[in-house]
């Protein structure tokens, strides 16, 4: 099954795989393809140049290649998605992955309740 995963996810993949659910795990290594957005990309750079985050250039690519994922475009079709979004999540990188997902009709791994606010969403933990 084809997975996008939230930026906690990934990062929980790599640096604490206690901290993710069995049922994640099981969806990860499912055998279809396990992506992750550039815009998780873009979070973890941002957060990564304040300080606030010890996860490097060199950590994300490890860690794409450990999960065997590829990153996923931010596309028009997901900019246009966010367009229509209701505004239950006020995070604007989670609201960009949730359209995406939308989008693409992907199911996201994510232990962020909020998603499951959005219909039509999938959310997996």
């Amino acid at each position: 099954m084809r997975v996008l995963l939230d930026t906690v996810t990934f990062i929980w993949c790599i640096g604490a795989p206690q901290r993710v659910s069995r049922k994640a795990i099981a969806a990860i290594e499912s055998g279809g393809p396990v992506e992750l957005s550039t815009i998780s990309v873009s979070e973890i750079a941002i957060k990564h140049s304040k300080g606030k985050l010890n996860f490097s250039k060199a950590n994300v690519l490890a860690g794409l290649d450990d999960l065997n994922a590829r990153v996923l475009a931010y596309t028009g079709d997901h900019a246009y998605e966010l367009l229509g979004l209701p505004h239950h999540h006020p995070d604007p990188f989670d609201r960009q992955i949730i359209a995406q997902a939308l989008a693409e009709d992907v199911p996201v791994v994510t232990c962020d309740e909020q998603f499951r606010r959005y219909k039509g969403l999938r959310v997996i933990w």
